[in-house]
């Protein structure tokens, strides 16, 4: 016989995470599906700052805002822009109480979510392979095991090849033209000091002819790079990223006549490197309302990083629904209208400003243009990336 779930969420991502917790929080129960086998599974990004009108208050909802605080980096909201030759056009030291837009490792505030959950809740290791709405309005959920589920309420948080989000949309991501290879400078300040003394100690953008680095310093003196290049996404699938040595001449040769400082992000880092080819729904993605079924996060909204919200607005969501699900337990048809409403508004804007800033950030006189951006807005100083 299925299993049978009142509440499911597809992904244990951070907006799915939030979801589950701020529900628990209120006495509701959920089952996570996730993919990966465990929470070590694969890497999971870099820094992100988190914002208070979205992160935090997310935070906040869930009970979680105090532990939070306890492992952010401080003194990472600092910038520094630099071109191709390492010049220095701004170099912005970041506040001093990190309470606006504190930074953290990823990794970490994922088990926070995590930690935060009774045992159980996120059944790992779950691929789903299909979807479909059943007579009777329920939704059943076939995993790659072959088990099945049913559920009242299907919420796809399954990130940007959401399974779940053949349901409402026909939509699907397109690559934006650029494509990201991580790269990581372990203990950098000793290791490499000449490259950590050109970056900041919290985002630096090193921009010119269409590809650059984008670099954030984490605890511990690291230095996690984001190698940005404008490429067609045949070329990146043509690389072999098991093959060290191969992928550092391969991207060394489109940053032959860069500063040897920023070379280092290609030449020292002892792998692996990470392909990360960008894509992005349309801006304004939305659907109509589908009876017991909806979508939060990159599912939803999925836009390139060059607005710093992804990971913000997933986390909104997924409080907003949550509180808008508590808030009417007899009426969950409402409360996920009432969600979709306020959730499209908001993500149409920052997928616009991502798109913006994508293509400004790779123009051949990027530094200088990303500059002007800067100083007409003095407040988006460490807001625009968050990979």
């Amino acid at each position: 016989m299925s299993t049978h779930h009142p509440i499911a969420i597809i992904g244990a991502g951070l907006g799915g995470l939030v979801l589950a917790r701020v529900l628990y929080v209120h006495g509701i129960e959920t089952a996570v599906y996730e993919l990966d086998v465990s929470a070590t599974a694969r890497v999971q990004g870099g820094m992100l700052d988190i914002h208070i009108e979205s992160g935090q208050a997310a935070l906040h909802a869930a009970g979680l805002y105090d532990a939070f605080r306890a492992l952010i980096h401080v003194g990472g909201d600092g910038m520094r822009i630099l071109d191709n030759h390492a010049t220095l056009y701004l170099d912005d030291k970041g506040g001093q109480d990190d309470s606006e837009r504190p930074e953290i490792r990823r990794q970490d505030l994922r088990d926070l979510l995590l930690n935060s959950l009774p045992q159980g809740t996120v059944r790992w290791g779950s691929k789903v392979t299909a979807v479909h709405t059943l007579r009777n309005g329920q939704h059943q959920v076939t995993l790659e095991d072959g088990d099945t589920f049913t559920t009242g309420l299907l919420i796809g948080a399954d990130g940007a090849w959401s399974r779940v989000r053949s349901l409402v949309s026909e939509s699907v991501p397109a690559y934006s033209g650029i494509s990201f290879v991580s790269s990581l400078l372990p203990d950098a300040e000793h290791r490499y000091p000449a490259t950590a003394s050109v970056v900041s100690k919290g985002l630096t953008f090193a921009l010119a002819d269409e590809k650059g680095f984008i670099v954030h310093g984490e605890p511990g003196g690291h230095l996690e790079a984001y190698i940005a290049l404008k490429k067609p996404l045949d070329w990146l699938r043509r690389i072999d990223f098991s093959d060290t040595p191969t992928v550092k001449s391969t991207l060394l040769a489109s940053f032959a006549d860069w500063d040897p400082r920023l070379q280092a992000f290609i030449t020292g880092s002892d792998g692996p490197f990470v392909p990360r080819p960008i894509h992005a729904l349309p801006v304004g993605h939305r659907w109509n309302r589908v009876p017991g079924v909806t979508l939060l996060g990159d599912a939803a909204h999925l836009m390139s990083p060059f607005a710093g919200e992804g990971a913000n607005l997933a986390m909104q969501d997924g409080a907003e629904l949550a509180l808008g699900l508590i808030a009417h337990p007899q009426d969950p048809e409402a409360a996920l209208a009432a969600y979709e409403q306020a959730m499209f508004s908001r993500s149409e804007v920052a997928a616009m400003e991502s798109a913006d800033n994508l293509a400004l950030s790779f123009g051949l006189d990027a530094a200088h243009a990303l500059l002007n951006v800067m100083e007409q807005h003095s407040s988006g100083a460490n807001e625009m990336v968050s990979p």
